[in-house]
């Protein structure tokens, strides 16, 4: 599946794991270098920030998508290649989901877990079908993805949300995936 752009949604905390923050800096480098344009939230801290600025440093192309709320309290990127200012977090997370070919989504909180799973509900409502990849870098995600299986155990859920994620460990299976 070869994408000239990928939204990236990911924690604007760099969390307690310092290998999450290379992580991030290394997919920055890795899309850069493939020529893939980064689409993410905008701002300049945490892993929104280092997958921003290892973009950036190996001359890629990085639009960030901004609400107003949130310029300061995030701390807005301003060295990106374009930054989008929207009115609201609902117009912020439609232009994330319009301006990538895929998504992707890294370590982060709640926020990042919203924007998770309404992807996963746009795909599933077929409000659109663009894949996502999960990286669930040294399992973060593992009790996220029991917690989804218990969920169609419990028969919750219209169709399997798993077959809509792609699940990726490393850096390499994502590349692999999107070349």
């Amino acid at each position: 599946m070869k994408i000239k752009s990928l939204t990236v949604f990911c924690g604007s905390k760099s969390g307690n794991n310092p290998l999450f923050i290379h992580q991030a800096t290394a997919l920055g480098k890795l899309l850069a270098l493939n020529n893939i344009e980064l689409v993410y939230g905008g701002g300049n801290k945490g892993l929104m920030g280092a997958v921003a600025n290892g973009c950036l440093a190996n001359g890629g192309k990085v639009t960030g998508i901004m609400p107003k709320l949130l310029l300061e309290w995030e701390a807005q990127h301003t060295g990106l290649t374009e930054l989008i200012v929207t009115e609201t977090m609902h117009e912020r997370k439609l232009r994330l989901y319009e301006k990538g070919d895929a998504a992707m989504v890294l370590p982060g909180g709640l926020g990042t877990f919203d924007e998770l799973f309404e992807m996963l509900v746009w795909n599933n409502l077929s409000i659109h079908d663009k894949k996502i990849v999960l990286f669930n870098y040294q399992g973060f995600y593992d009790p996220l993805l029991a917690m989804i299986d218990k969920m169609e155990e419990e028969d919750f859920l219209y169709e399997r949300s798993r077959y809509r994620l792609h699940i990726c460990t490393t850096l390499e299976e994502v590349m692999a995936f999107f070349s």
